[in-house]
């Protein structure tokens, strides 16, 4: 199986136009969390639409703008809003916690399909969906409820692979199809949009060893990390499928190394027992500044 860690990170200039827009970031005052995101006023529709789930909303942060979504001022899209990239660009943020592709369509609770606040004003999209669709959730609770069963094998993997099945690779591929269908509804939609799926940061360890404060099996570590990096490339095919007005920004490389294992003060992703203003096993105000600095960076790109 490719590394996706070691061939996205290929190029030395993409770690480096991560680290300016990082730079860039920082030189405007890394957005305050709890300064107010610039609303969509435009006549005829937002400039900058955010789409996607709870790693996009900052579901857990503080400065809480929607209760319904968990969506947060310190989310990476309500970030990127108040840099250059969405400087005099009306900004309409319809993230949400919990969205699947689903939720682009056909709505999530009492919201409208996210895909509904589109225009063909809209010049840049960003969207992370995906992880919802695989179950993130629920596999997470598995793999804790079955630990106890095998705590040095893998019993998650052996539970999600039952009788030769893959479960969870049936569920990325069915969901990257679906992104698939989207990216082309969102370019039919604004035609003159810059997208950019953002993927998913790096949750547990790139080395595959896990820890004791993360109750996981010790060989599901390594299955859980490469069912992230199995959703990253599925992510990443589609963004990269030839239509150069939609990119993919890696979350991944940029957060090895700060994963819900590491140190509190190392940890840019929350273990399962979080501490307050953040989420088990989601970004925190630093895990979601990375996504940012990785989403600008190809927002930058001409």
């Amino acid at each position: 199986m490719t590394d996706f860690a070691r061939r996205t990170s290929r190029p030395r200039r993409t770690a480096a136009a991560v680290t300016v827009a990082g730079a860039a970031l920082l030189s405007m005052g890394a957005p305050s969390a709890t300064a107010p995101a610039r609303a969509a006023t435009a006549a005829d529709g937002p400039n900058y639409v955010a789409l996607g789930d709870s790693y996009a909303s900052g579901a857990g942060l503080a400065g809480v703008t929607d209760t319904e979504c968990d969506r947060t001022t310190g989310g990476y899209a309500a970030l990127v809003s108040r840099t250059s990239a969405g400087k005099n660009r009306a900004f309409k943020n319809v993230t949400c916690t919990g969205a699947t592709t689903a939720s682009l369509w056909n709505g999530q609770g009492s919201k409208p399909a996210q895909l509904n606040a589109l225009t063909p004003n809209t010049k840049l999209v960003t969207l992370t969906l995906g992880g919802n669709d695989v179950g993130f959730t629920s596999v997470v609770a598995t793999c804790v409820l079955v630990a106890s069963s095998d705590p040095a094998g893998s019993p998650c993997k052996k539970y999600f692979t039952a009788g030769g099945k893959d479960v969870l690779g049936e569920r990325i591929n069915t969901m990257e199809g679906r992104v698939r269908d989207a990216l082309t509804d969102i370019r039919r939609r604004s035609p003159d949009a810059k997208v950019i799926v953002v993927g998913y940061p790096a949750l547990f360890p790139d080395s595959g060893i896990g820890c004791s404060s993360v109750p996981f099996a010790k060989g599901d570590f390594a299955f859980l990390r490469d069912t992230t990096k199995k959703l990253n490339r599925a992510l990443q095919r589609r963004a990269t499928a030839g239509d150069r007005a939609v990119r993919f920004a890696d979350t991944y490389s940029l957060t090895v190394g700060h994963d819900m294992c590491q140190p509190r003060d190392q940890r840019w992703i929350e273990s399962l027992s979080p501490e307050k203003d953040t989420m088990a096993a989601h970004p925190n105000s630093m895990g979601q500044f990375m996504m940012s600095s990785a989403a600008y960076a190809e927002i930058l790109k001409p």
